[in-house]
């Protein structure tokens, strides 16, 4: 059977997550589109794939499967509504709402024990959908892990958008990271959230020299390889570069662990990265057990056992499942977003029998 892919985002950093998926879809020879429900990333195609532009269009599409690098979904538009993440749990903020189940999903596709463990313990309470632990198909291209080779160390700087933990807003770590920037010790690299604004990203630009460059980009792979170090607040992209097994220094993060080198005062910067660099063995122990908690998958082949489990669900029998909530305001509010009026939905999840 020749399955029909939507991948739904609404944020250009979920291109990354998508083309893995793109790539086995379009491997594996079935059909894959995609959808956002905000305008910004349209530009970003056809680059990155086919976009279709319109709503009806993708309800037109009738999709077997539709994979959500989003916290929710259309109901009215067809097939499997499986939700891929958009980041690891970073802890943003103390308690479970990265685990919020909203109601849409018919299956959830989770990186590893952080987040399967969770989500599991929902099912349990819910019962409307299924888990399955895949890994994340954002961190295929990073495997297999490579070691650098940099003549001088090179430092990846990543900041979150979150106002009370971004590093990029505070004025006296920007200044330190400028100053270290000059003495030549080390080479950097920064990459900013998008969701930060011009004027952040322009003072970014600014602090460019011979040892500092800044990347407008949302594909930190590359970034992460080059890499020996990261310097970062409260981010997901602190766990998906300690996949690699490589030190982060962190600044004031929100749930420091004995896996990071957590500092709170700009002066601390210098000597904590130069203990980084040093790759402390007790240190690597640590982020070797949290990295095999967040993602025990590195054989880069996580979109496999994502596509894989989306075609296993879609035939299986779901009638002990039970249907998804009402969610009546949640689904006024997709219908605001995308202007798109209708009474239908999906409360049950999307099933081909075998037979088909």
């Amino acid at each position: 059977m020749k399955y029909r892919f939507l991948i739904y985002i609404n944020h250009a950093y979920a291109i990354p997550i998508g083309k893995p998926l793109q790539e086995e879809i379009q491997r594996r020879g079935y059909q894959v589109k995609w959808f956002s429900g905000l305008e910004d990333p349209k530009n970003l195609f056809p680059q990155n794939g086919e976009l279709i532009d319109q709503i009806q269009d993708a309800v037109d599409y009738k999709p077997h499967v539709v994979l959500a690098v989003t916290d929710t979904v259309p109901d009215f538009i067809s097939g499997l509504k499986v939700q891929v993440f958009h980041g690891f749990p970073a802890n943003k903020r103390k308690g479970t709402d990265q685990f919020t189940i909203r109601g849409f999903f018919d299956l959830y596709c989770t990186q590893g024990p952080s987040s399967t463990g969770p989500f599991k313990k929902r099912q349990e309470k819910y019962k409307s959908f299924e888990v399955k632990e895949t890994g994340w198909s954002k961190m295929d291209p990073l495997f297999p892990l490579e070691k650098t080779e940099n003549e001088k160390p090179i430092i990846l700087i990543s900041s979150t958008f979150t106002r009370y933990y971004s590093l990029a807003l505070k004025e006296d770590v920007v200044a330190e990271i400028e100053r270290l920037s000059r003495t030549g010790k080390y080479q950097f690299m920064a990459v900013l959230h998008p969701k930060l604004g011009n004027e952040t990203r322009e003072k970014f630009r600014s602090m460019e020299n011979e040892n500092f460059k800044f990347y407008d980009t949302t594909d930190l792979i590359p970034l992460f390889k080059k890499a020996d170090i990261m310097f970062s607040d409260t981010t997901s992209a602190i766990i998906e570069f300690l996949l690699q097994r490589k030190p982060v220094v962190t600044f004031q993060n929100n749930m420091p662990g004995s896996y990071l080198i957590d500092i709170s005062k700009p002066s601390e910067i210098e000597k904590a990265f130069d203990k980084a660099l040093e790759y402390p063995t007790d240190l690597i122990k640590e982020i070797d057990k949290f990295a095999e908690f967040s993602q025990p998958f590195t054989d880069g082949r996580s979109s496999g056992r994502v596509i894989q489990a989306c075609i296993d669900f879609l035939h299986k029998d779901k009638s002990y499942l039970k249907p998804k909530p009402l969610n009546l305001i949640r689904k006024y509010k997709i219908r605001k977003q995308l202007n798109y009026w209708t009474l239908k939905t999906y409360s049950k999840a999307y099933t081909i029998p075998e037979s088909n």
